[in-house]
């Protein structure tokens, strides 16, 4: 039996396949960087869209996705129009003598919103379903799931916090499995980040058995944030720290 492949199983197939760190944060890198593609492609043009890009704006994460993943003109253009809206909104040339409290309020808002942010958040609860939907169709997906190497935190609360109605009697399973996933990881970093640590007192001075929990570090920050942050300098930190 052959994973069932339609047009919502093979995004899920696709990030699950690898069994490595959190498939779920794999799914969200790849919804953000399809929308940030389409946000400075085909979209970038479309007034409708134009109109909510220029209302929400963007965070520096997606920002910068956007500028490593468009060209340039692309985000000039985007940008002309959205800092336009700004300065007619919030900062005209010819201020009122004192701050509306009101457009104040809505700087605040409009500071910390984001197109891409809302999109990738609702697509995630949905791709959540689909993930419930299989895990009770297709024993296939259930040993694929059990094979993962981890889920992290921020998604260990998502998948067990959207509407959980397609579970049905398999509820209690997938969470045991989803905390078999997120608290054993979880336990095994607090064994390393321990022997890092342990690594630094006076009574370790001349070992080297580091036991695999240099990067202890960085796993920690993934599990907790979901962000992966680059182990390939690892060398150069330590040698500076001696």
């Amino acid at each position: 039996m052959t994973l069932q492949e339609n047009i919502c199983s093979i995004p899920i197939n696709d990030v699950f396949l690898p069994k490595c760190g959190c498939p779920m944060c794999r799914m969200r890198d790849m919804l953000e960087e399809r929308k940030a593609e389409y946000i400075t492609g085909s979209a970038m043009m479309e007034p409708s869209v134009r109109i909510q890009t220029n209302a929400q704006g963007f965070c520096f994460r997606h920002f910068e996705m956007m500028v490593r993943l468009g060209k340039r003109l692309s985000n000039a253009l985007i940008l002309e129009s959205h800092l336009q809206q700004i300065s007619e909104e919030f900062i005209p040339e010819t201020p009122p003598k004192k701050p509306d409290k009101k457009k104040m309020a809505a700087l605040d808002a409009l500071i910390h919103d984001c197109f891409i942010c809302r999109d990738i958040k609702q697509n995630m609860e949905n791709m959540v379903r689909i993930v419930h939907a299989m895990w009770v169709s297709e024993p296939e997906f259930r040993k694929l799931y059990s094979e993962q190497k981890f889920i992290c935190m921020e998604h260990f609360y998502l998948l067990m916090n959207v509407d959980q109605k397609g579970l049905g009697k398999s509820y209690q399973a997938f969470y045991e499995e989803t905390s078999r996933l997120c608290g054993g990881y979880l336990r095994t970093l607090c064994e390393d980040v321990h022997h890092f640590c342990s690594m630094t007192d006076y009574r370790s001075i001349g070992s080297n058995n580091w036991a695999g929990t240099k990067d202890s570090i960085e796993r920690s920050i993934e599990f907790l944030t979901g962000e992966l942050i680059p182990t390939d300098n690892i060398a150069e930190i330590e040698e500076e720290e001696e």
